[in-house]
């Protein structure tokens, strides 16, 4: 594999819940990342494209096109790449098996750490009460999450003028209403019960777009964040080690990373 002037070299990187497709998706950054990453594996675990989003209409702008071609090109030029379908593009859970433009689609998957942990890949809709068993539940909280990132482009162009960087309304409000939080924090147990309940030493998951690598209940739990509101990717580094990629810190320069997205001890 050719490695670029500038890029840096990872074992693995694990991103998810780009909802391309869709305006909230931070495409330019997400291609930034492809372009100066280069991995011997990448999973795609889930909400890659967000289907749900386009019944609503299409929105696909060169950006997009480009982040895909990027995906593909890494699968062309000796990057394993595999997609784990999340739910709002459950439709590709019907390729599962399949082998498309290079890409393995897995309904999950087992990742072995360099230093021999076996961790359960899963987009991790399956522990969200209210999508697996609640479709009234779903649909609303769609939508609540969608008046808040309508309402978040707004907040950002005011701060755009006042040279502030992007900020996100929707994760900080996750942060701080109780309900929310509980219901993280009810996820991460769940998915951390699932890994012990089937013999993992962790579980790499997404879908809540909270970014976080922790010890829960004795096993790994690492959720790679998001490509809306946080702009982050878990990365294995040659070492065999976990941690939290932060595209808009990279690019801002700040060697400090957010408490949730220091590098996991």
């Amino acid at each position: 594999m050719i490695v670029l002037p500038g890029c840096v070299r990872v074992r693995t990187a694990f991103i998810s819940d780009l909802h391309l497709g869709t305006r909230d998706c931070q495409a330019q950054e997400l291609a930034a990342f492809l372009r100066n990453t280069e991995m011997d594996t990448l999973y795609l675990v889930g909400d890659i494209v967000d289907l749900w989003g386009m019944r609503r209409g299409i929105y696909w702008p060169a950006s997009h096109q480009e982040v895909l071609r990027l995906i593909i090109e890494k699968a062309k030029t000796g990057t394993r790449v595999i997609y784990v379908p999340g739910n709002h593009d459950e439709l590709a859970r019907a390729l599962c098996g399949s082998l498309l433009a290079g890409v393995e689609v897995h309904p999950e998957h087992v990742h072995i750490t360099r230093s021999g942990q076996r961790m359960l890949v899963m987009h991790g809709d399956a522990f969200d009460g209210a999508v697996r068993f609640s479709p009234l539940l779903k649909a609303t909280g769609s939508a609540i999450y969608s008046a808040l990132l309508w309402l978040g482009h707004y907040v950002n162009f005011a701060r755009g003028l006042l040279g502030l960087p992007r900020w996100s309304l929707a994760a900080w409000l996750k942060s701080r209403v109780g309900d929310a939080r509980e219901y993280v924090e009810r996820f991460e147990r769940a998915a951390a019960h699932e890994a012990t309940r089937r013999g993992f030493d962790g579980i790499v998951c997404g879908h809540i777009h909270r970014p976080r690598v922790a010890q829960i209940d004795g096993v790994k739990y690492c959720n790679d964040g998001d490509w809306v509101d946080h702009c982050t990717a878990l990365i294995e580094d040659r070492n065999g080690e976990f941690s939290l990629w932060n595209q808009r810190v990279t690019e801002r320069g700040i060697a400090a990373l957010a408490p949730e997205l220091r590098k996991a001890a």
